[in-house]
């Protein structure tokens, strides 16, 4: 659906941009109910979902109610799921090719430009950069603070602990960004997290999967990633090479402070002879 507004007409644009804003509640009510709150016609319904490949809005719902199953598939069913029919290789040959598949699914379908502004927000020496994952991904977020220190200053990793946001969040600003990672499943205090910022008037950058996060409803920028791996759990490989494109696009953008923080980085570690030389 994202990827075909630019061929929508501004009716089917409007109504792709309210199901994309309350994905996916927004589209399991009737096709009146829907029309209605996206404020088209019923015929408007039908004609986007054609345009998407379904033969209709019933068709549509279908293939919208198994996306919502996969969204809420815990890793029980999921191992349940692909063990019973995996093909008669390694498992190291299955995850890699699972994984590049993501890897290929994801960039193929990240708009560029969006990609882009995500960065140029990010590198803006005028807005703090704040950053928070959820219990899988908390590890992502405290690696993309890890490295983007040393890039730019006024980086901070938040922690999944509620009581510690309101002084984290006393130095929150207008225009500030936070930076979120949320797969499935989905989890609440991720969603109150970002509505706390932005309440506060941060600019909000996404990080989910292809089935997105609720918490896109109140993001600038949404980046979805494909994660599906034969596993208990999804793979955060794509998620990954994400936030070090991301990283890497941010430090072309501010080379000369970047590079002067690395030069100053690599005299303190010379200083405290923090690495090991080899003989």
């Amino acid at each position: 659906m994202r990827t075909a507004l630019p061929d929508l007409t501004r009716a089917e644009r409007q109504l792709a941009t309210h199901i994309l804003r309350n994905y996916p509640v927004a589209a399991l009510g009737s096709i009146t109910a829907l029309a209605k709150a996206a404020e088209v016609s019923t015929p408007t319904v039908v004609r986007l979902c054609q345009k998407l490949g379904f033969k209709g809005y019933p068709d549509y719902q279908s293939a919208l109610r198994t996306e919502v199953e996969a969204m809420l598939v815990s890793p029980l069913a999921k191992h349940d799921r692909w063990a019973g029919g995996v093909p008669d290789t390694h498992i190291l040959n299955r995850f890699a090719d699972a994984v590049v598949a993501n890897l290929q699914a994801t960039l193929g379908q990240i708009d560029h430009a969006e990609f882009d502004a995500a960065a140029a927000l990010l590198a803006d020496p005028g807005r703090a950069v704040f950053a928070m994952g959820g219990r899988i991904t908390h590890a992502l977020a405290d690696y993309f603070v890890t490295l983007m220190k040393v890039v730019r200053p006024d980086v901070t990793l938040l922690s999944g602990m509620s009581n510690t946001w309101p002084p984290a969040m006393l130095d929150m600003k207008r225009g500030d960004v936070l930076l979120v990672f949320d797969i499935r499943r989905y989890e609440n205090s991720v969603l109150q997290l970002v509505e706390l910022a932005v309440e506060q008037g941060a600019e909000v950058i996404l990080i989910t999967d292809r089935w997105v996060s609720p918490a896109s409803a109140h993001a600038r920028h949404t980046l979805s990633c494909h994660i599906e791996a034969p596993s208990a759990w999804d793979s955060t490989v794509s998620i990954t090479v994400l936030v070090e494109t991301l990283l890497a696009s941010v430090q072309t953008l501010t080379w000369d402070q970047t590079e002067a923080r690395l030069k100053r980085l690599e005299a303190l570690y010379d200083r405290s002879r923090f690495f090991r030389r080899n003989r």
